[in-house]
């Protein structure tokens, strides 16, 4: 059993909670809800659980709900710090459940880490979060997957400046280690082909255009080429994400944010979905936010929250079937 968390209240999450279930609810994959009921009232049948054992047989009749409570009533659209407790609460739980063996996995809704750090929560986001409650601090790594390409930015939610700055061979090599053993582990590839992304335009064309391919890059490349790893580039980034190219990978590591989210987005907006690698749990989300400019309209899109859900799904079933 898979357990969503309920995300910010005021955003998009109640809505395509509602539709992955309408379009869920006779084949599955199968979901419990962990969060404030009444936000799904408006939109489909539910019924209040106590554990995840009871929701696989209400599933296909009502969406089953853990419930939490809101700390005010929520209005789509309008975010209210007096709900971020619910929402870090949510998180906290599902976790815990999948730690206690009660759920398989945890899909995550979009949450606001503005209206989440207005209340002291000090991570910039789900993902550091999840590896604090897992226990494995500073190990966990952010992968945008979807249909056409997978994409993992070495440095993430930081000023682009910031991001150059931070970038060094020890990282790369950390983070190249881990997406190498979660493919292998969630994903069922043996020998990942990992294509690295250079920083600078043509990859810095032999030093003329920037020196961080020969001086921090390369240097992770060949440390992770000795360790047996299916590794090779740096590669110009504005070519590495063309047809021809892709083929040639499973997987492009970027040097930054936008460097890699930009095609993921472009090409697989509708099914990307976020995947946390390195956490001893699964954990997926959306590939997009809160959207709480649309919250209410019943015009949001859940193929990204399904595509979450069942690539969830299918990581449980590589992860109990992967020597």
């Amino acid at each position: 059993m898979l357990v969503l968390t309920q995300g910010d209240p005021a955003g998009i999450g109640p809505e395509i909670t509602a539709k992955a279930w309408q379009a869920t609810c006779q084949h599955g994959p199968a979901f419990v809800f962990l969060g404030a009921p009444e936000l799904l009232h408006p939109f489909v049948p539910v019924q209040t659980v106590a554990t995840p054992a009871e929701a696989a047989a209400i599933f296909p009749h009502a969406l089953p709900v853990l419930p939490l409570e809101l700390a005010t009533p929520a209005l789509a659209g309008q975010p209210d710090s007096r709900n971020a407790p619910s929402v870090i609460e949510s998180i906290a739980r599902a976790v815990a459940l999948v730690q206690q063996g009660q759920a398989s996995a945890v899909v995550t809704n979009p949450i606001s880490k503005e209206v989440v750090q207005k209340t002291g929560f000090a991570h910039p986001g789900h993902t550091s979060y999840l590896a604090e409650l897992c226990n494995v601090p500073g190990q966990d790594v952010m992968m945008l997957a979807g249909p056409s390409l997978r994409v993992v930015p070495v440095t993430v939610h930081v000023a682009l400046r910031q991001a150059i700055q931070q970038l060094s061979t020890d990282l790369i090599i950390r983070t190249a280690r881990t997406v190498a053993q979660g493919l292998q582990r969630d994903f069922a590839l043996p020998s990942p082909r990992i294509a690295v992304a250079g920083l600078n335009p043509h990859a810095g064309e032999n030093g003329l255009m920037g020196t961080e391919e020969r001086d921090i890059i390369l240097p992770a490349i060949r440390a992770l080429q000795a360790e047996g790893l299916n590794i090779t580039g740096p590669y110009p980034p504005d070519t590495l994400f063309t047809p021809q190219a892709r083929e040639k990978y499973d997987v492009a590591l970027c040097m930054y944010h936008d460097q890699g989210l930009i095609p993921l987005k472009t090409l697989d907006m509708a099914e990307g979905v976020n995947v946390t690698l390195g956490l001893p749990i699964i954990r997926t989300s959306p590939d997009h936010g809160t959207a709480f400019d649309i919250a209410g309209h019943n015009s949001a899109d859940p193929s990204s929250l399904l595509a979450a859900l069942r690539l969830a799904a299918t990581l449980v079933h590589n992860r109990k079937n992967t020597p």
